[in-house]
């Protein structure tokens, strides 16, 4: 019997409405688990703590938008789990079941009647002072940008040993295939099959004529680096999945790397990407 993970966006759910509605459909098919958080919903599931609930669990059903997958992807990348996203969002490239065919779902992932896509994450680590600081791991995008107290930032970009090119901007993305469809796309960068192995590396309100996105190989780490040469108040932030994660300063460095971990997202419509794409963006 299969293990389920349920994770709903209780934003999204109000009420858990939908998420019952998946709990029923699952009942007797599966051994299904919840955070602890949902106690109080006495749900006829098994509640675990924190990370525990991604311990042998084979497969999580998130409730919610891009964003629901995105913020799990990292921990379920990390324990072999694959995802499939029940859409309460706006758009949904990656969260493609609709509500009212979540019984239809239920049934064809218990009959194993599915396929699964792996996409490309990113690895992260941010060097300060010369110093490890901490690594991260993306399934869309890293974004280092302006602080606050910055007008602007000249950071300089490499593809491994090679300068790509030196920045003055806003800030820059470096998305996935998969996040090329999110911020790098609004701010001008191309769209990538999301299953190819790349990297996009889009500035962002750049103040120069040449700037354009990159398109770099997945088998080069790429460095970003606030330039030495500006001023002493040149300072950015540096956000994973829409989370912020720390402060950099100049000679601060962020290393981005394929990540040995692959996102696992379950696909039961036949509808090739581009078809998606028309169909979301139009």
């Amino acid at each position: 019997m299969k293990k389920i993970a349920v994770i709903p966006n209780p934003l999204k759910d109000i009420g858990l409405i939908y998420t019952r509605e998946v709990i029923d459909a699952l009942t007797g098919g599966a051994e299904i688990v919840m955070e602890d958080q949902y106690r109080i919903s006495n749900f006829p599931v098994k509640y675990r703590r924190g990370a525990e609930l991604y311990k042998d669990i084979d497969i999580a059903i998130l409730l919610g938008g891009d964003g629901t997958i995105i913020q799990s992807a990292g921990k379920c990348a990390r324990n072999g789990i694959s995802m499939l996203g029940i859409n309460l969002g706006t758009i949904g490239f990656m969260s493609e079941v609709e509500t009212a065919h979540i019984k239809t779902a239920i049934r064809r992932l218990l009959a194993d009647d599915y396929r699964v896509e792996n996409r490309m994450m990113l690895k992260v680590d941010i060097i300060k002072n010369g110093n490890h600081h901490g690594r991260y791991h993306a399934l869309n995008d890293v974004i280092v940008s302006k602080s606050p107290d910055s007008k602007i930032i000249n950071l300089v970009l490499h593809s491994g040993e090679e300068r790509v090119n030196t920045y003055v901007a806003d800030g820059m993305i470096i998305s996935t295939p998969t996040g090329s469809t999110g911020y790098s796309l609004s701010a001008g960068g191309p769209v990538v099959d999301p299953m190819m192995q790349l990297y996009v590396a889009t500035p962002i309100c750049a103040h120069m004529l040449s700037a354009r996105s990159a398109v770099l190989p997945a088998d080069k780490s790429i460095t970003i680096r606030l330039n030495d040469r500006s001023s002493s108040y040149n300072e950015a932030m540096v956000s994973v999945d829409g989370d912020m994660q720390c402060r950099i300063k100049s000679g601060d460095e962020v290393v981005i790397s394929k990540s040995q971990y692959d996102a696992r997202l379950i696909r039961m419509i036949d509808q090739s990407f581009y078809d998606t794409l028309i169909q979301k963006l139009s």
